[in-house]
């Protein structure tokens, strides 16, 4: 195997290795109520129109917008009142020329009134009770539609209203219930499998002998997969021997949609993942290498259709990779649209950076930071430094700070880009 590696940009690796990626096939039936955070698996179309009946966004009165025309505090225009529509009930009148109709929030619209007068924007004259008697004082002009919900203004019947691949919101589920729709097809979540290696790792639960360390990477990345909207499936610890990894990545080939292996992918004598990974199926390692800090030591392979990933050791390091790439992979499987780079579902935030960070162009560098607020609301960003190893590094940070490619380093009080992954 070679010492060296061409090392690609992140979002040219994870473009090239996701092309060969394809989402899951398989799909559920759920209960509403249990969707939220699924991916949907077919375009929902709406089998009503919303609203289904024209109604008033206030309190107030059902107008002619006619008769409100230049209306003023000056000059006002004066309505009589002949009825009052509480909401849940059909109006039984017609508004007629120069005439009122009190109406509620979420009422329906009477008939021949095309506007609605805030209540805010009127004075009532004389006794509401008696017919013929009471009268709307309207102190500001209402155009046409002012105040009203029309027909049709949320969604039309036979319109898409949500689409396939759409992770569901609580929006998205309110918007289903409104329509009367109960249960929804969703992707089945992809399934990951993990596997750790290394002669000197040990389960988390286990206590470390002279040399050894716990297995750090196996919980952080299946919580980036569950963040991601994967299932977890925990393979174990194979040692530094390439047969035993080898046998430990055919079963996980066999019982997952994507494989994650951490350790064993530096350039180091004792490097096995590439070299075993490309004996599991066509057409292979596709990216050995890409130009990210940390993380350089990623290996990106398909075989025989199964995506696989080989992560650094280090636990910053693999961390920082799986937000970068094994999230966007998960996302990808399970049918969400994903941009060509990886990049589109972080959150992003600018912040003003304390001190002086050195960086080297030709690398995407994500440092971690810590965020605060000035005085002014200002939000300021402050590198915590520590060595990829460091799991605590990443725990006491907020946030990264990410490094364009092309930057040499960034001087205090420029403003950063922030990702809160």
């Amino acid at each position: 195997m070679h010492e060296l590696f061409t090392v690609l940009p992140p979002g040219e690796a994870f473009a090239s290795f996701g092309r060969g990626c394809s989402p899951i096939e398989r799909s559920e039936i759920v209960p509403l109520e249990a969707a939220l955070g699924r991916v949907l698996f077919d375009d929902v179309r709406a089998a009503e129109t919303l609203p289904a009946f024209a109604r008033s966004t206030m309190d107030g009165y059902a107008v002619r917008a006619a008769d409100t025309h230049g209306a003023s505090e000056s000059s006002p225009a004066y309505l009589r009142l002949v009825d009052d529509v509480p909401t849940g009930v059909v109006p039984q009148r017609r508004v007629g020329v120069r005439e009122a109709v009190r109406t509620h929030t979420g009422a329906m619209l009477p008939p021949g009134a095309d506007a609605v007068v805030m209540v805010e924007d009127t004075n009532l004259h004389g006794s509401a009770t008696s017919s013929g008697q009471a009268e709307v004082e309207v102190l500001d002009s209402a155009p046409p539609g002012d105040n009203v919900l029309a027909i049709g203004e949320d969604v039309v019947a036979g319109a898409v209203a949500v689409p396939a691949g759409r992770r569901l919101r609580a929006a998205d589920l309110g918007g289903l219930a409104a329509l009367g729709v109960t249960r929804v097809t969703v992707r089945a979540r992809p399934r990951i499998a993990i596997l750790s290696t290394g002669d000197e790792v040990v389960p988390a639960g286990a206590t470390p002998g002279p040399a050894q360390v716990r297995d750090v990477n196996a919980t952080t990345v299946a919580a980036v997969v569950v963040q991601a909207g994967g299932v977890p499936v925990a393979c174990g610890i194979a040692r530094d021997d390439a047969a035993e990894i080898e046998y430990a990545l055919r079963g996980a080939v066999e019982d997952a949609d994507a494989v994650v292996l951490s350790a064993g992918s530096s350039v180091s004598v004792r490097d096995l993942t590439a070299e075993v990974v490309a004996r599991l199926g066509s057409p292979g390692v596709l990216v050995h290498g890409i130009a990210i800090k940390p993380g350089k030591p990623t290996v990106l392979a398909i075989c025989d259709g199964t995506p696989i990933v080989g992560l650094p050791g280090n636990p910053a390091s693999a961390l920082v990779v799986a937000w970068r790439i094994v999230r966007p992979l998960v996302r990808l499987l399970g049918g969400e649209r994903v941009d060509d780079d990886g990049l589109g579902d972080e959150r992003e935030l600018s912040a003003i950076l304390d001190v002086p960070l050195p960086s080297r162009p030709g690398r995407e560098e994500f440092v971690p930071c810590t965020l605060a607020r000035d005085a002014g609301g200002g939000l300021h960003a402050t590198p915590v430094f520590g060595a990829s190893n460091l799991i605590f590094t990443l725990v006491r940070a907020d946030a990264l700070i990410a490094v364009p490619l092309d930057r040499s380093g960034v001087a205090a009080g420029e403003r950063v880009r922030v990702i809160v992954p």
